[in-house]
């Protein structure tokens, strides 16, 4: 692999104090599971992006809103201890979240409370590449000042609202939360199928094979994203990104939690 020119990254979006829980089965309506090897540590889309591309660039700042509690302060001194500068909004209290990670190691995800948003015009123009998870209209204009711009199709009601040019729209292709159905102007549209691989502007690419044992699928997709946008923002042609944003993809797969195996050049 090439040597990696300095990348300046910037992730804007949510954070959520998740808690992961091991379960022989996610249990049906009126049924109980019993769960062990609980962790806890902040999670959610905007943190696993902001967490990957600090692995890759070497640094990320990682702008977010959390609560004035205690899960709010745990939340910006865990990230840094992993490398990411945290620019946090604090507002309420911080969104909690369970994952449930069943014998087959899928992990099924239940939020509590609404998705927060960081608001306002951020410095966002002197980032090489900046990547929007989740955020207000007047927040996107501000990250479309940086010289690429990465986004999810988990907000396309605010991509198409504030009407900017995105260099990349990544998202899921098999969930109905992340499916693109066209209507913005972008450069690069990415949907990914685990270990299907996915489609790439009309063309197929493969999946990486996990370097491991599968532990925990949380954090492939935001993975796979983070590391996609930073291959292109520093100048990586399609194919050769995607198979880096792949690798990433399968490894985190092999750790428990978002943080444990994510990839670092």
């Amino acid at each position: 692999m090439r040597p990696c020119p300095l990348v300046r990254c910037a992730v804007v979006g949510h954070v959520d104090w998740t808690d992961f829980v091991l379960v022989d089965e996610v249990p049906a309506p009126g049924q109980i599971a019993h769960g062990s090897g609980t962790i806890s540590e902040p999670a959610g889309g905007g943190s696993v992006v902001a967490r990957q591309l600090a692995r890759l660039a070497g640094q990320c700042d990682f702008y977010t809103v959390v609560g004035e509690d205690a899960f709010g302060d745990a939340t910006i001194e865990r990230l840094s201890e992993l490398g990411v500068t945290v620019h946090a909004q604090r507002v309420g209290r911080t969104r909690r979240a369970v994952a449930l990670v069943d014998r087959d190691r899928e992990r099924t995800i239940m939020t509590l409370d609404p998705k927060p948003r960081p608001s306002g015009p951020l410095p966002l123009g002197d980032y090489d590449a900046v990547f929007f998870v989740s955020g207000e209209v007047e927040t996107l204009h501000s990250a479309r000042a940086a010289g690429f711009l990465a986004a999810t199709p988990r907000e396309v009601a605010i991509l198409r609202e504030a009407a900017v040019k995105l260099d990349l729209l990544v998202g899921s292709g098999t969930d109905p939360g992340e499916r693109y159905g066209g209507g913005l102007e972008v450069a690069v549209v990415v949907a990914t199928e685990g270990a299907a691989g996915g489609v790439a502007n009309g063309r197929r690419y493969p999946a990486a094979a996990p370097p491991g044992p599968l532990e925990d699928t949380y954090g492939a997709g935001d993975s796979f994203a983070a590391a996609l946008c930073f291959a292109l923002a520093r100048g990586d042609e399609l194919e050769p990104a995607l198979a880096l944003a792949a690798r990433a993809g399968a490894a985190v797969i092999t750790g428990r939690g978002p943080f444990a195996a994510q990839i670092a050049l």
